[in-house]
């Protein structure tokens, strides 16, 4: 078993911004696993202002969150100080994980990533990750820290999120 602090916790965009909305961001770090963000969810949940742009911004700094590199984020910074309207937009977060992810099955040991996700396509879709790492829903995190006793409510995060405006996934998993 890969003892926690050797698990590195990669968020999506979607359960970063629902968590803000809920104002549950340090739920995160419950279980004791590092947490780090991709540099394309990093500017795909700062690069607009929004409702939760800003609370991210400062989140991320005042934890010192690592920002992984990824050719996907340096191909559509290209594009754009290129001039060049990035063709892409959609998705490239969750490509910028799987890029982190492939990486670390060609480290020495093999780094353990678990990729939080919240969009349902993801769940269904063909999306890879090795051996080494694990892709988890939103609310499926929030079940595993209420049944660990680490949080008392998961429902409650998700109604939190309602309430402040979220139009959180009503899509339960496993589907």
């Amino acid at each position: 078993m890969t003892p926690p602090a050797e698990i590195l916790l990669l968020p999506d965009a979607g359960p970063l911004i629902t968590l803000a909305y809920a104002d549950a961001l340090d739920v995160l770090f419950m279980p004791g696993w590092s947490v780090a963000l991709v540099d394309m969810v990093l500017c795909e949940i700062t690069r607009n202002q929004t409702p939760t742009s800003q609370k991210l911004a400062q989140w991320v700094q005042a934890h010192q969150l690592p920002v992984l590199p990824t050719r996907i984020n340096q191909r559509y910074q290209q594009a754009l100080s290129s001039s060049l309207v990035a063709s892409r937009k959609s998705n490239l977060g969750e490509l910028a994980i799987q890029e982190t992810m492939i990486n670390f099955a060609f480290e020495s040991p093999p780094k353990t990533g678990v990729f939080l996700f919240e969009d349902h396509k993801i769940a269904r879709a063909g999306f890879i990750v090795p051996d080494n790492c694990r892709k988890v829903s939103t609310r499926a995190f929030l079940l595993f820290l209420e049944q660990k006793g680490w949080l008392a409510s998961a429902i409650e995060i998700e109604r939190r999120a309602i309430q402040a405006g979220r139009a959180f996934s009503s899509l339960r998993f496993p589907a």
